[in-house]
């Protein structure tokens, strides 16, 4: 097949729900994916993944190429057989890691020169390699541009300049990634929180031309708010034909307020962080089982949902686990965070095929705790 096809089924509002088809599985969107950084969505299997409703899960690029690395990788079959994962894996470009470690990072108009986190080694990802690495040697299904995302808060001059320099590396990518059968490129949105730029960026992207869109530069420590503001306009200064990805996104109450803006992907690492650190999202928010109220509470976190972690077990056994530092209780939270999180894309779907998002949104908002 040719580029992964995007069918928009319904529309409420801003909101939309389809299918991205790919040529190792559609993906109903709203879609969470989730995040499997060195070729592992933290604590959990594939089986349980996949049992969650996951439909893609994401790879990420700058970590896989320092460890295993991709030329190993490719002999071994690319990262689908590598991992055991079957269906569609988006992987970043690491064009992220130029702005969490730059510490040890230098961006200049050629390429990105990293040191590794891990032994200090030297080395450089240039847009081209970005792509031979996610195309070639890891094989995936949808491969991102390399761009410079900046930090935030950020002055207007170094975001246009950021935003600016992804544009040019942007269609380096697109040179590099060439016609492919089956496979996805997106381009990736900048401006930081300022709406002339995100529209200059957009323009530039869409003069490129790339199969999806991603908003990147947010979740970098504007807030919930500020976050809002900027998606009240950025997803419409993309195509409303293509899919649109927020990168890095994030809180329950973050994906229900982009979805009701027109996203339609997703990933975070949140799910997994947070289940290893003791703490369960549920729709009342989240819920940390390391506090003493859960000791004797022999309920579960939501029968509702189909996942054992879910629906099987106890609060005061998870309590347990957490407290006596067990790994099983790392796994179990994890388990249950990615599959709520599954279930509030399916919930989302639903209402907005049944043109009743606004009132699920109303509802969403009624039922957090203060501070969710």
């Amino acid at each position: 097949m040719s580029a992964p096809a995007f069918d928009i089924a319904a529309t409420d509002g801003a909101a939309r729900t389809g299918v991205l088809r790919t040529r190792r599985g559609d993906i109903r969107t709203p879609a969470f994916m989730p995040v499997g950084t060195a070729a592992t969505v933290k604590a959990l299997t594939v089986d349980q993944v996949r049992a969650t409703g996951a439909d893609i899960i994401l790879g990420n690029t700058y970590h896989l190429m320092l460890r295993p690395g991709p030329e190993r990788l490719e002999r071994l079959g690319g990262l689908h057989r590598f991992m055991r994962w079957e269906g569609p894996i988006l992987t970043d470009s690491g064009g992220f890691q130029v702005m969490s470690l730059a510490g040890i990072s230098k961006v200049k108009e050629e390429a990105v020169t990293f040191r590794s986190h891990i032994d200090g080694s030297r080395h450089v990802l240039t847009p081209e390699r970005s792509i031979e690495i996610q195309a070639n040697r890891l094989g995936a299904d949808i491969v991102m541009q390399l761009d410079q995302c900046v930090s935030w808060p950020a002055e207007e001059p170094a975001a246009a300049a950021a935003m600016r320099l992804s544009d040019r590396w942007g269609r380096r990518s697109k040179t590099a990634f060439g016609e492919r059968e089956g496979q996805a490129l997106f381009g990736i949105q900048q401006g930081s929180t300022f709406e002339h730029l995100r529209r200059e960026s957009s323009d530039r992207l869409v003069e490129a031309g790339f199969d999806g869109y991603a908003i990147g530069g947010l979740a970098v420590g504007e807030g919930h708010e500020a976050m809002c503001r900027v998606l009240d306009y950025a997803p419409g200064f993309l195509p409303a034909d293509r899919p649109r990805y927020l990168m890095g996104v994030g809180k329950p109450v973050d994906l229900v307020e982009a979805v009701a803006r027109g996203v339609d992907m997703f990933d975070c690492v949140l799910p997994t962080r947070s289940g290893r650190h003791g703490q369960a999202w549920t729709w009342a928010g989240p819920v940390n089982l390391k506090n003493a109220r859960f000791a004797e509470d022999d309920t579960p976190l939501d029968p509702t949902i189909e996942c054992p972690a879910s629906r099987d077990y106890t609060k005061a056994y998870l309590h347990h686990l957490v407290k006596s530092e067990e790994i099983l209780g790392q796994v179990m939270l994890s388990w249950h965070n990615i599959a709520f999180y599954q279930a509030l894309m399916g919930a989302m779907r639903a209402a907005i095929a049944e043109g009743r998002f606004g009132a699920f949104r109303k509802d969403f908002h009624a039922r957090l705790q203060p501070g969710s």
